[in-house]
Parts: structure tokens; C-alpha cells; sequence
């Protein structure tokens, strides 16, 4: 016998109920927050959602609360495992709670942010996590616009939009090439490709230092807005050598730039460290694994995702956090690829 329909044809959340051997109310509240119900209760509506085809009206639900149960997230990159550390600590948190994820792509994109700011503006989320803190001036407004909880991720400024989580670029660059300088290393290239504002800054924290010990040479600085890559490590070192001869080491602004120009390295028969130190940014899982094993500074990407959606979902129930900007901090990682120089 076929289940009763609606005139349109929809499941009702009444039919769902019915078959779960719940109250109406009690599968509601499935939908809003499962973890409300016993596990038992959460079993028995789930199938029966899943038999009769039952799916939430997400936009009847927004047009009563005015919100959505959707938490945006933005990020520059699917591909880079960086990110991916990242929404790893996200949907960890918010695994068992009444929030869905819904993450976009801006191809590191300032005018594609902008777009899906706008796209998530007109779905009335419940909360948003950006990656990064430069934002146009058209984006920023979009944002403070929207009324909803925000966690900007990945780094700090002085002038969140709501909240932010993250660490700073500048000092962690300059903590890695202090390193360098202290192991009795002079001629210290930088390596950097594609230049997002992150590496802008860790650029910037490179000059710091280098000029703090008056080593600071134009000449040692090689970038390409060319998206980073193993490949591309090797290539710079080489373009670089080619540049500047005597160089010692090098501070990449990334582990597959520092793991290419090891390669590189290798290649050319250039003993590291002895002939050339190497520092990344990072600490990908390869870096403790690589021969010799490569220096690089551990950021913690897992928990600023587990925290900017924490904070979010707390803030969505009014709990806003007492400190709205978050520093997480930087560990360097010193491994053989950078210890003292023999001389």
C-alpha cells in the first residue's frame, strides 16, 4: 500500500514522525539538533527520513527564522593541504550539531570572494568562516552587512570584521630566518610563488630580519605569481643560483617550494646543510620524513578550524567569545636541514 501523499506530492515531517513512532515535535528537533535526541530516538527518524525520501525545507525554515542552518565557509583552495587540515577541524566540530557546511572555493580570487559573499548573503546563513583579513572594501561591507556570527581564519590583524583566529605570518618569518642567522648563515635567499597576502607577509617578516643583522639584499629575493608547487621550489633555487652564487640558504615561503628545492639540491649534488640550509613554512607531514629531514614552521591549521567553527556555533547561541581575536601561535620545527653552519 502506498504512503499517503500531499497534494504536491512532498513528504510531510507528520509521515516521518508517524513512522519513526515519534512525536512530530521529537523529529523536528532531529532536524534542528540531533544531538538533542537519544541515540536511539536519532536512529529511528533518520531511517525513516531515509525511506520515505524526507528532506528539511532549508528555505521555509530560513523564512521563519530568518536564518538558515548553513555555516559558509570560504577557502582559496581545495587542492592544498593546508586547507584541508583546516576543514578537517571544521566539520570535526561540527559533527552532531543541527549546522550543515557548506564551503566555497575563491581561487585565491578577491573578486570571486566578493561574488560568493554576496551569494551567501542572499541565503541568510547562520554563520561564516573567511579565510584571511583582506578583504575588498565591497566585501567587507557584504560581511558586516549580513548580521551573523563571522570568524575570519588563518591569521590576526588589528581590525576583525567580527572575530578572527590565526597567528602572524610577519613574526613567524621573521622567527625562521632569525633561526638561519643565528646558525651562522648570511647569504639567505627567499623563495615565494603565487604572493597571497599571507606570503606577502612573510616576506615582509624576512626583510625584518635580514635587515635587523644588516644582511639585507634585493638580490636575494625571488618570487613568481605562478601557483606554488614542488617543481616550482626546484626551479626558483636554480634561477636563483644562476642570480646569486654564493648563497647559503633559503627560506621558502611554503613546504613544496622548500621540499622541491631539495631536490633540486640533491640534483645538483649540494650537501644540506653544509652547502645550503633550507627552512619551510608549514610542516607538512613530509618534512619530518624528508633525507635530511627539512625545518619548517608548524602552524595550527587543524585547530583553527576546529576553533573558528566553535566559536562560530557559540556565538549563533549567544555565547560570544571574550576575546574576539584568537592567536594560536607558531612552533619552528628545527630539524637537520638548518642546524649550524661548519665553518
Amino acid at each position: 500500500m502506498a504512503r499517503q501523499r500531499t497534494t504536491s506530492g512532498k513528504i510531510r515531517l507528520t509521515e516521518v514522525a508517524k513512522l519513526a513512532g515519534v512525536s512530530p515535535i521529537t523529529a523536528s528537533r532531529f532536524f534542528r539538533n540531533p544531538a538533542a535526541l537519544s541515540a536511539s530516538k536519532r536512529e529511528r527518524v533518520e531511517s525513516a527520513a531515509k525511506e520515505l525520501g524526507y528532506v528539511p525545507d532549508l528555505a521555509a525554515r530560513a523564512l521563519a527564522s530568518q536564518r538558515t542552518e548553513v555555516i559558509g565557509v570560504l577557502i582559496p583552495s581545495l587542492t592544498n593541504n593546508v586547507f584541508s587540515d583546516v576543514l578537517r577541524g571544521i566539520y570535526d566540530a561540527s559533527q552532531g550539531s543541527r549546522y550543515s557546511i557548506q564551503f566555497v572555493n575563491t581561487r585565491y580570487s578577491i573578486l570571486q570572494e566578493e561574488k560568493l559573499l554576496r551569494l551567501f548573503q542572499a541565503q541568510r546563513p547562520a554563520g561564516l568562516v573567511v579565510t584571511g583579513i583582506n578583504q575588498t572594501s565591497e566585501s567587507r561591507a557584504v560581511m558586516e552587512a549580513m548580521n551573523c556570527p563571522i570568524v575570519q581564519i588563518m591569521e590576526i590583524g588589528p581590525d576583525p570584521v567580527d572575530m578572527m583566529v590565526g597567528f602572524s605570518h610577519n613574526e613567524a618569518a621573521f622567527a625562521a630566518v632569525s633561526h638561519l642567522i643565528a646558525q651562522n648563515y648570511r647569504r639567505i635567499g627567499f623563495l615565494g610563488a603565487r604572493m597571497d597576502p599571507r606570503v606577502q607577509r612573510r616576506l615582509e617578516g624576512y626583510r625584518e630580519a635580514m635587515k635587523a643583522a644588516s644582511l639585507l639584499d634585493p638580490d636575494l629575493i625571488l618570487t613568481t605569481p605562478v601557483p606554488t608547487s614542488v617543481t616550482m621550489g626546484g626551479t626558483l633555487l636554480s634561477d636563483l643560483i644562476s642570480r646569486v652564487p654564493d648563497i647559503d640558504a633559503v627560506f621558502c615561503v611554503n613546504d613544496d617550494i622548500a621540499l622541491g628545492v631539495l631536490f633540486e639540491c640533491q640534483r645538483r649534488q649540494i650537501q644540506v646543510p653544509d652547502d645550503l640550509a633550507i627552512v619551510g613554512f608549514n610542516d607538512l607531514e613530509f618534512m619530518a620524513s624528508a633525507v635530511p629531514a627539512l625545518t619548517s614552521v608548524r602552524t595550527n591549521r587543524y585547530e583553527m578550524g576546529r576553533n573558528a567553527i566553535t566559536m562560530v556555533m557559540a556565538a549563533i547561541e549567544g555565547n560570544r567569545p571574550s576575546t574576539p581575536v584568537v592567536d594560536l601561535g607558531f612552533e619552528l620545527m628545527i630539524r637537520r636541514s638548518s642546524l649550524v653552519r661548519r665553518t
